[in-house]
């Protein structure tokens, strides 16, 4: 790899980075073609990328980011798996490592603020942006239905009174 092409994977990486919220770091050694692939199809489908790039050129990447604090974690085979969604890529990634254990999560960071293993076991137990849209939906629709609901008893209360005086009132 020449400088030129060096500088285009750094430069690439960086645009990755500027567009993360969340990125993740993980182990990958002895995994097969076939089964980084699948890792890739799956966060392609979470709205998460998979990058496998050389160590160096990532730290360089890294600098003057808010990822910066991740350049201890490259070391050895490594992938990053980054997402603009806070929860996508740590839930993937774990997800993941549960049902292959050459996957080992390392550690990630979240708007600059670096994740143990642990923090990012933690975050991908959060549900995701989807769900916590659809939760708010059903919220917020839910009081709605409640003060029709109250807004009618006092009528129909009301109704039931005069029904029983219109019935007391006739025996």
């Amino acid at each position: 790899m020449n400088r030129t092409q060096k500088a285009e994977v750094v430069s690439a990486l960086q645009e990755k980075f500027a567009g993360s919220g969340l990125v993740v770091v993980a182990h990958y050694a002895g995994m097969t073609v076939s089964e980084i692939t699948s890792l890739r199809r799956k966060m392609l489908g979470a709205g998460a990328g998979v990058k496998i790039a050389k160590n160096r050129l990532t730290q360089i990447a890294l600098k003057g980011t808010k990822f910066e604090n991740l350049t201890d974690l490259f070391t050895g085979p490594t992938l990053i798996a980054q997402s603009r969604d806070s929860v996508a890529a740590a839930k993937i990634a774990v997800e993941f490592a549960k049902g292959n254990e050459k996957l080992v999560v390392l550690g990630g960071c979240l708007d600059g603020q670096k994740l143990d293993i642990r923090g990012i076991e933690a975050l991908a137990k959060l549900p995701s942006l989807d769900e916590l849209r659809a939760r708010l939906l059903g919220m917020l629709q839910t009081p709605a239905t409640r003060i029709a609901g109250v807004v009618q008893a006092p009528a129909g209360q009301l109704a039931r009174v005069i029904n029983a005086y219109a019935e007391k009132q006739a025996a």
